[in-house]
């Protein structure tokens, strides 16, 4: 990760201001080598999950060519084969133990200003964004859920998620905010 500052704890971890956690990296001292190596291997195999989730509903394959801008979601699987666009608020619809999958080939691509809305008890450790390309949260733009990211991140200036960030190649934070929920 890379756009903000750490602070390295006893060689094991680091933390920052802008993350609400630990952050690890493969060239801290043991056991954090061999913790990497296993979250990496879990992270593959989340995105696997995510992306071998057969969608069966017509009407949510490429929903809107991409283009999510004010549109509501109701609970259960999206796929796209073109980049996902949020370039309006986003409604996500449903009650506490719904669960959301958005799967795409292309990259999800965020406006700056916009939010991802969780409403009726939707939670964010229930949204699951499985995309194969980038994805670039803009400016003061508010992502939810967990991003499940084949090659890279970029949160701007401003920019938050709530939620969970896994890439599997880079996760760039303009002073940007990550919050677990």
């Amino acid at each position: 990760m890379t756009g903000f500052s750490f602070t390295l704890v006893d060689g094991l971890y680091s933390t920052s201001d802008q993350v609400a956690g630990k952050c690890y990296a493969a060239d801290y001292v043991a056991p954090t080598p061999t913790k990497m190596t296993a979250a990496v291997s879990d992270m593959e195999t989340a995105y696997s999950f995510a992306k071998g989730i057969t969608n069966s509903d017509a009407a949510r394959i490429n929903l809107s060519g991409g283009l999510l801008a004010g549109l509501t979601l109701t609970p259960g699987v999206y796929t796209f084969q073109t980049d996902i666009l949020i370039s309006a608020d986003v409604v996500l619809d449903g009650p506490e133990n719904a669960v959301f999958v958005i799967q795409t080939t292309g990259g999800v691509f965020m406006a700056d200003n916009t939010e991802v809305h969780l409403v009726g008890g939707v939670l964010a450790q229930n949204v699951f964004w499985q995309v194969a390309g980038r994805v670039e949260v803009g400016t003061a733009a508010v992502m939810q859920g967990t991003l499940l990211v084949k090659t890279s991140v970029l949160f701007k200036t401003g920019s938050e998620l709530k939620g969970s960030v896994l890439a599997q190649t880079r996760c760039d934070l303009q002073m940007a905010n990550i919050t677990k929920q």
